[in-house]
């Protein structure tokens, strides 16, 4: 990225938050801290209202948040957006009910020429799970878990939560937890927490969860000690696979979850993931053993329990060909 286009995004970025960090516009736009640092001076140089707070916490704020003109979609940029629409057609979203507003929002601001060509756009481009006979992008064919908006709009604001945990209808779990992220896996809201009170990783069905608010209760752990626990544990994992291309469009198509799969390679040629397996559960070591199988021949494995081995070999052994 350019020099002139990134110090327009990061303008774009500060102009509609109160107060952020050099931490954050190094996370964001994937520069050092020096490079950061010169970039924000100079957008100061620029004119751009900015106060420095100082302390471990402090960053920077911003004195208005309309510095900024109004933002003008280009032809291109809008039917950006109008194809993720159509992408989600089919995706349990949160927020879903919105949609409908937005969309008519979007066509409302393009010109007619612009609004035709979305609308021929919507005929010819379709996704996975789209039905042919009725592709009208306004539909809502799939709904989120009706807690999903809620425990989104709880964590921007707190990620230390209070949630009721119902795996099973009448029995109900209060935990107490860190929030690390919310996914979406084989069409299913997944939360992955930090169980304060058993020292665990968990990753928990949103459509199990109800009545998430807020933890009243103290911290055991910062935020960076938790993140520091979740790295060494992924270090001691005892299984750690690398996948071709093949294997990323296998484990995309299946894989259990709560697996996450880091792409390491250009083009998403290739990845890894890390998992921690209980080797005295068999029917789990048995389940691994045939998914590692369905993601082909271009499976790497840099760790794997010899338990799991045994039952590869064994499966291996047992082919029979006529």
């Amino acid at each position: 990225m350019k020099k002139t286009e990134r110090i327009n995004l990061i303008m774009r970025y500060i102009n509609n938050r109160a107060h952020f960090t050099i931490a954050e516009i190094q996370r964001e736009f994937k520069i050092s801290r020096a490079t950061a640092i010169r970039d924000i001076t100079e957008i100061q140089a620029l004119g751009f209202p900015l106060t420095t707070e100082l302390g471990r916490g402090g960053g920077y704020s911003v004195l208005q948040n309309q510095y900024l003109p109004a933002v003008r979609f280009t032809p291109e940029e809008l039917k950006a957006i109008f194809i993720s629409f159509i992408a989600s057609k089919n995706s349990q979203l949160p927020y879903l009910q919105n949609r409908r507003s937005i969309t008519e929002k979007l066509i409302g601001i393009a010109s007619q020429t612009q609004q035709d060509e979305l609308i021929e756009l919507n005929h010819i481009v379709l996704f996975e799970n789209t039905n042919p006979a009725n592709p009208n992008l306004l539909e809502l064919d799939d709904a989120a878990p009706p807690e999903l908006n809620q425990l989104i709009s709880l964590a921007v604001r707190d990620k230390h939560l209070r949630l009721t945990y119902e795996l099973s209808p009448g029995w109900p779990q209060l935990m107490d937890v860190f929030l690390l992220h919310i996914f979406n896996s084989n069409a299913q809201w997944l939360a992955e927490v930090y169980d304060l009170d058993t020292d665990e990783f968990r990753y928990l069905p949103v459509e199990t969860l109800r009545d998430s608010a807020i933890s009243e209760q103290k911290m055991k752990w910062s935020e960076q000690e938790i993140l520091s626990k979740k790295r060494l544990r992924a270090r001691e994992s005892n299984l750690v696979v690398k996948l071709d291309a093949t294997g990323i469009r296998r484990f995309k198509r299946m894989h259990p979850p709560g697996i996450v799969l880091s792409l390491t390679g250009m083009f998403q040629s290739s990845g890894i993931f890390n998992v921690q397996l209980d080797v005295s559960d068999v029917e789990t070591l048995a389940y691994y053993a045939d998914w590692l199988l369905f993601l082909g021949q271009g499976v790497a494995y840099e760790r794997i329990p010899d338990e799991l081995r045994m039952i590869l070999e064994e499966r291996a052994a047992q082919l029979k060909f006529p």
